[in-house]
């Protein structure tokens, strides 16, 4: 192992941090535009940004040795952080509200539409919508912040748009989303995408004006759950979204940023019978081995509104 001293003395390191296929350090948060060519028909397709950063990435590891790749991913990161707090800067803490559930949730299920609804209305309501940026809930969630001010008649139109592609395995995934974008244009509405190229195989939502995609998958995971202070609603998924549940419930049990956010569970029997959690959770603060936790569970996206907005405009 050479010294910092040494490392940094490299004459090759601002060479080889010129020639990776990423910039490290990004100058904005990403958007698809930055990171898909828009023609592409396919997220497989040899032909943008993002997926020459993705195949770099496994190319050099997914948990390189190398040390000049170690400097570069950290100052991308870095950098990609700092611009994330800057546009986080512009909102209330409360307004940031957090979606977590399932990747593979396809375009043409009930659940997929009902959360492109819930996320519609608070995003209406002043509420910037963040998820783990990637397809299934976290793709319906962007739809919807993308479709704010829109009629009921346009989301289905957008929904029947891409229902031709309801995967994001299907062929013409990318291209649906690009024409829906197309169709329906907008620029006054936002949503914050959190992805890595840890996941780099699950293509980023279209939808998310505001892309912060990390190469550390913890400090990327560890941030969704921080910066969603007005809540977080967990919709069905399955381990990923089984550990998100527990991490947001130690942050609240120990008041880690000072007070306790609504844990907001879509779909009772889900929560209840399927993935029992919620009662496990209910158990857990009757015994005094969670505390401060604020949980709700509905079937309902008006409620979830409800919810989330009581808690917006409680007083400190």
């Amino acid at each position: 192992m050479i010294t910092s001293t040494e490392f940094f003395e490299k004459k090759n390191l601002v060479d080889y941090l010129r020639k990776v296929p990423f910039n490290v350090t990004p100058c904005s948060l990403y958007s698809a535009p930055a990171l898909y060519d828009e023609m592409m028909k396919d997220y497989h397709c040899k032909c943008c940004y993002d997926i020459d950063v993705y195949r770099h990435f496994l190319d050099k590891g997914k948990h390189t040795e190398d040390e000049m790749e170690m400097l570069a991913r950290a100052l991308h990161d870095f950098a990609i952080g700092k611009w994330l707090d800057d546009f986080l800067d512009q909102y209330d803490p409360k307004q940031v509200v957090g979606v977590m559930g399932g990747h593979s949730m396809l375009r043409n299920t009930p659940t997929y539409r009902s959360i492109v609804l819930l996320s519609k209305e608070l995003t209406e309501k002043g509420s910037l919508m963040v998820t783990g940026g990637g397809p299934g809930v976290m793709e319906a969630t962007h739809l919807g912040a993308w479709m704010a001010g829109r009629t009921i008649e346009e989301v289905d139109e957008a929904l029947s748009i891409l229902a031709k592609a309801p995967g994001f395995k299907d062929e013409g995934w990318l291209q649906t989303a690009f024409e829906v974008i197309k169709r329906f244009p907008q620029e006054k509405y936002h949503s914050l995408g959190i992805p890595t190229w840890l996941y780099g195989h699950e293509p980023s939502a279209a939808f998310a004006t505001d892309i912060a995609k990390y190469f550390d998958n913890s400090i990327r995971e560890d941030t969704i759950l921080t910066v969603a202070f007005g809540g977080i609603v967990f919709t069905p998924g399955s381990a990923g979204t089984m550990q998100e549940v527990f991490q947001e419930a130690v942050q609240n049990h120990y008041l880690s940023f000072g007070y306790a956010s609504p844990m907001v569970f879509l779909g009772s029997k889900f929560w209840t019978e399927e993935i029992p959690v919620y009662p496990f959770l209910e158990k857990m603060m009757e015994e005094g081995k969670y505390k401060n936790l604020r949980l709700f569970l509905t079937d309902s996206e008006h409620e979830v509104v409800e919810e989330l907005l009581k808690f917006r405009n409680e007083e400190a």
